[in-house]
């Protein structure tokens, strides 16, 4: 906010503090001081009232005027160019009548120890000013008990509570009975754990008794002193002298939030470490006490609205304890500001200006006019002209960039592993997750007894192979822990062994069951991937409306006012994969503006959906499908000829460009596995050579790996990739290619030679590997689509049908909503964060599910042309789904609802800048509005009021050299390039793309220009404008009957597999049930999901925090979140 010039924004930039503005420097104040900061009140009418100003007080002890936050808002405030503000001497408020105290035309005063709460109340009744606290209430916040009564009427949950008044006017309040593990007060019984509070507000001293079952005793709370908030007391009795609240105590799992509002509409809220945990107060590097970012629900949205109003406090702090499902208040502290948040303070002054402008401004005669109403609700215009408000944005959304992953599968037939499997409940679902540090070190044992009987029986009929026992066995024993370690093993049930991966293999295959195990390590989130969510994170919130008024020219700000003022509702889902919920972490800080590390924003603000294949799938068990897939694909690759039109027709019947264009690269895929072999071997032998020069042997690379973890990366894709029979394994293809992407990019200065030969190869198998993995034909790719996501496909439909059933609530303005159960939502948002297939398999419904016929659909041909052009969905790949709401429109037509439809295929390869697919932009002009835009769909047109500008700082890229890659074209939100500028000045980039180093960057003797720059994100293109949510609810009804027609069969002839088997029938409510449940939709009885019937009496509060399985039946049960 600081460099705001917005309407009604002072230009100078210097805050006017005039009296009392320097600690030591005060000064009495004389009649001229009065007549030049507040005119003459009246004395002198005729005078010239064009530079008069508005003056804001600030009455308080020196202590709070002169803190850090204040005068961070007060700078913030004099922005405004008709306001000054004024701060009252703490000599002058102690020591002087009201009388002479400044004169100002509005008064932010509050109390604090020692403050003289009697003469602002008398200042007040002079000269009437216009309060932004009130001064008679707080007499109230000074007393626990009248908190607690009035929160009480309010009808605001706080917890079972009694007052004990030790007063001799009042015995029959006295009434205190203690035994050795409760007490009652006045005949209300508390067993412990309890609290006592004494009733003074000033009184920090507050205990919690403990029962003698926990060890008995006190934890005692007082105001930090140094490093401690509490300590604990071996003393197990109650205070005896004194009046005290004795209540419940809540658990809360050790956190509490502060909640701080500036007016009813808006509110800041944090978590900080319970001071009743330990008593140490967590503190950062700075010696700042750590607090975490937290999102309010709607209901504690309302509960911070009724406080600010009932305690008639616009600045107002308050503590919540979040225990049960519920939200609990347990203290209003009055006024007080949020510590160390540059955004709370912009938006701090920006409230309060506008409020006293509101106010003063007409009375004054002062030229300032109402921030414009439109913000209060997002009104965009559509892609047609007409205006829509923006009621739903869905995003399904890739991890960002990693280490590579590397994997090792095997084929088990002994009996531990079964016993194994056995014991962890592997039998009810078919397959099991070992990630626990006791149970892989289970594994380890059995892969040690194993080994070990290998070596003192050689003829042992131990079927596993030996080197495969070995790697699983260096695998588990690297780091020497298990804890804090990217390693998991898969365990699959195979009822007939293993599946053929050609019909040359058959013959081999062992009879009977066997389990198929899969050691999975590395894939952690690098710091380049951090720094990737976040930036586009930041470049995300310019996909929302805002920004008219005041906050004109503010990157995102239509957003991060949206979330502030309550009218966001956010949830951001991530599978359970931990580079994954680190990426969806980064991206919420850069979405909302947040600070700090990672951790706490993922603790606070991700929500795990690792239920019911939501955004997790076992890309190791594969239906029947994908097994016939993968086996053609290998039976084609392993042809030492080139490629024939039969060839062509097999790999690529839908024609993709990206596909028949890689297919020409490769030609002969046995020779060119002949190459990329030789070029890996060749790569093993630089970094050996490396490792045997003194000089570069300790050399740490990218992400803190050696020489030698490097070599052993290569090594095994050496050894792994050529198999003892000559053939090669195409499996190994896609981790190849990861390798070298990943080395390419990080790893450069080492100057490696070949390796862009080898990334070229490896790259051209990878893209036909990797994306007909999930289906060469359209069915297959349907079929495959639909194992993998038809629960995240019936969330989405969710998600849209939500919004609409919130529809009449949503509507209602913040300021109305007083006594109303559901405060209003005007934006719902919901994020998920998934890996490579779910995004894959959710592009293939779209694509091939019968959205659109792409011969009666021009727009969407093109956009299926584009797709076909994409060669790789690479890290941070988006899928977006925007829904729109036309107000104009009768509530029971289909133009009501409006859907748009968005892609990104993510990060910029190495190599793409000269033959990356072009696509039309974000958001371009429909064809029948083509002809009135003079630029369609360009961000300038978009609307009278100036729109918010995209994210121009720091953008990312790879190389220093390499110039935008694209010339300015309609309706792209990426319109920059280095010899084309916009005329007005402005350049719109939906994702920034210049370099920015991670964090991680350690320069050495060999140099590392440019290794470990973050590559630039593509930005989305919009494959479709103009959906109704009627054709895309119908879609997804079909998709979903289909699927789940399909998941059914699979899910009987599993069962009957395990029947035969003798074991246990599948048990579709336990959490490890991989199988997805067959899926019906819930619809709304008689009406469609387009139709309004008027407004809705109730709406559903938040319910649990993740997707779960509602019923052991056919139906797949999600919450309204």
């Amino acid at each position: 906010m600081s460099g705001s010039s917005g309407q009604g924004m002072c230009n100078s930039g210097l805050p006017r503090f005039l009296i009392g503005s320097e600690v030591g420097k005060i000064r009495e104040l004389d009649d001229a001081d009065m007549r030049n900061i507040s005119g003459s009140y009246g004395e002198d009418e005729e005078e010239d009232q064009s530079e008069r100003q508005i003056v804001v007080g600030i009455c308080s002890m020196m202590k709070k005027s002169k803190s850090k936050p204040m005068t961070e808002i007060m700078e913030r405030l004099c922005k405004f160019e008709y306001i000054t503000v004024v701060i009252f001497p703490e000599e002058v408020i102690l020591n002087e009548p009201v009388e002479k105290w400044p004169l100002c035309d509005c008064l932010i005063s509050f109390h604090s120890k020692g403050f003289p709460l009697d003469k602002a109340v008398s200042y007040a009744k002079l000269r009437n000013p216009l309060l932004i606290n009130d001064l008679n209430m707080q007499y109230f916040i000074q007393d626990r008990r009248e908190v607690y009564r009035i929160l009480q009427e309010e009808g605001i949950d706080l917890p079972r509570y009694a007052v004990l008044n030790r007063d001799p006017d009042r015995p029959e309040e006295c009434n205190l009975v203690e035994s050795e593990d409760h007490v009652e007060v006045n005949g209300e019984v508390f067993h412990k754990p309890f609290v006592e509070k004494p009733v003074s507000a000033e009184d920090h001293n507050v205990y919690i008794y403990y029962p003698t079952s926990a060890g008995g005793g006190s934890q005692r709370l007082f105001r930090k002193i140094g490093s401690r908030s509490s300590v604990y007391s071996p003393e197990s009795t109650v205070r005896k002298t004194g009046s005290y609240i004795y209540e419940e105590f809540m658990p809360t799992d050790g956190t509490d939030v502060k909640v701080y509002t500036v007016g009813p509409d808006y509110a800041h809220a944090e978590a900080r470490k319970s001071p009743a945990l330990d008593g140490k107060v967590e503190r950062d590097s700075e010696g700042k006490e750590i607090r975490y970012p937290v999102m309010l629900t709607a209901m504690e949205k309302l509960v911070a609205r009724k406080v600010c109003l009932a305690f008639k406090q616009t600045v107002c702090g308050f503590d919540l304890l979040r225990a049960n499902g519920h939200s609990f208040v347990c203290d209003v502290n009055g006024f007080s500001f949020v510590k160390n948040s540059m955004k709370y303070y912009d938006d701090c002054a920006k409230v309060l200006g506008n409020m006293v402008m509101r106010e003063l401004a007409p009375q004054f005669h002062i030229p300032w006019s109402i921030p414009m109403e439109a913000e209060d609700i997002p009104i965009v215009p559509t892609t047609s002209g007409t205006m829509m408000e923006l009621r739903c944005v869905i995003a399904v959304i890739r991890h960002g960039d990693r280490t590579p992953k590397q994997k090792m599968k095997m084929e088990v037939r002994n009996a531990l592993f079964f016993d194994l499997f056995e014991k962890y409940g592997g039998y009810k679902s078919g397959k099991l997750k070992l990630k626990k540090p006791k149970q892989l070190q289970e594994v380890l044992d059995i892969a040690r007894q194993l080994l070990a009987e290998l070596v003192l029986h050689n003829d042992c009929e131990i079927e596993e192979k030996k080197s495969k026992l070995e790697q699983l066995k260096t695998v588990l024993e690297m780091y020497g822990h298990f804890s804090g370690i990217n390693r998991k093993v898969q365990l699959t049930y195979l009822p007939n062994g293993q599946p053929k991966a050609s019909s040359e293999e058959e013959d081999a295959l062992k009879e009977g069951p066997s389990l198929l195990l899969v050691l999975k390590w590395g894939g952690e989130l690098t710091p380049a991937g951090r720094v990737q969510a976040e930036e586009l994170g930041r470049a995300f919130r310019c996909m929302y409306p805002g920004g008219q008024g005041d906050y004109a020219g503010f990157p995102g700000c239509g957003l991060l006012r949206l979330h502030s003022t309550y009218r966001h509702d956010l949830k951001i889902y991530a599978s359970d994969e931990g580079r994954v919920q680190m990426t969806a972490a980064a991206f919420a800080k850069g979405l909302l503006a947040l600070e700090g590390e990672l951790t706490p924003i993922l603790v606070q603000m991700v929500k795990s959906a690792n239920m019911n294949g939501l955004l997790d799938s076992d890309s190791d068990s594969l239906t029947d499908c994908q097994q016939r897939v993968k086996a053609r694909l290998h039976e084609i690759m392993q042809k030492n000829k080139d490629f024939s039109e039969e060839d062509y027709n097999k790999l690529a019947p839908t024609s993709s460009p990206s596909l028949v264009n890689s297919m020409r690269v490769i030609v002969n895929p046995v020779r060119t596995c002949d190459q990329v072999h030789t070029l890996i071997k060749s790569l093993t032998y630089q970094i050996c050579k490396r490792l045997e020069d003194p000089k570069s042997a300790d050399l740490q690379l990218y992400h803190s790996e050696t020489l030698e973890l490097m070599l052993q990366r290569w090594s095994k894709l050496e050894r792994d990739f050529r198999m003892k029979n000559g053939r090669y394994d195409i499996s190994k293809i896609p981790d190849i290619y990861d390798c070298v992407k990943y080395d390419t990019q990080h790893n450069s200065s080492l100057n490696l030679e070949d390796t862009l030969e080898l990334f070229r190869l490896s790259r051209a198998l990878a893209d036909i590997i990797i994306p007909q993995e999930y289906g060469i034909t359209k069915a297959e790719k349907l079929d495959i689509a639909s194992a993998y996501c038809l629960p995240l496909v019936k969330k989405i439909q969710l998600d849209l049908q939500r919004t609409h059933e919130d529809e009449a609530v949503n509507k209602l303005h913040p300021l109305y909503s007083r006594g109303v159960m559901s405060p209003g939502r005007h934006v719902r948002t919901r994020l998920y964060f998934t890996s490579e297939s779910h995004v894959h398999s959710l592009l293939s419904i779209f694509r091939y599910g019968g959205l659109l016929d792409d011969q009666k659909d021009e727009q969407w041909k093109q956009a299926m042309d584009y797709l076909s052009a994409v060669t790789e969905l690479n890290y941070m790949t988006q899928i977006v789904i925007m829904l729109y709401e036309d107000n104009n429109k009768d509530p029971s037509s289909e133009e009501r609802f409006h859907v748009e439809l968005h892609f990104s295929p993510g990060v910029k390869g190495c190599k793409d800048e000269d033959n990356a697919p072009m696509g039309f932009g974000f958001r371009p002009a429909s064809s029948e509005n083509h002809e009135k835009q003079t630029n369609p769909g360009s961000l300038e047109d978009l609307s009278q009021d100036e729109p918010d500008r995209a994210a121009l700082t720091e953008p990312i890229n790879i190389q220093r050299k390499s110039p935008l890659i694209r010339n300015r074209k309609a309706g792209s939100m990426e319109a920059l390039s280095e010899s084309n500028t916009s005329s007005r000045g402005l350049a719109y980039r939906i994702f920034p793309s210049t370099s920015r180093q991670s964090p991680e960057i350690k320069p050495s003797g060999l140099g590392f220009e440019g290794c470990s720059l973050v590559p630039s994100i593509y930005p989305l293109e919009t494959l479709h404008n103009s959906l109704s949510l009627k054709q895309v609810d119908e879609f997804l009804t079909a998709l979903c009957k289909n699927g789940s027609e399909a998941q059914f069969k699979r899910l009987k002839s599993l069962s009957a597999m395990f029947e035969s088997h003798s074991q246990p029938s599948i048990d579709v409510d336990s959490p490890e049930t991989p199988v997805s449940i067959p899926v019906q939709l819930n619809q709304p009885a008689a009406q469609p999901l387009w139709y309004t019937s008027g407004p809705s009496s109730t709406v559903s509060s938040a319910g649990p925090s993740s997707p779960s399985v509602a019923e052991p039946s056919s139906n797949f049960g999600f919450n309204n979140e």
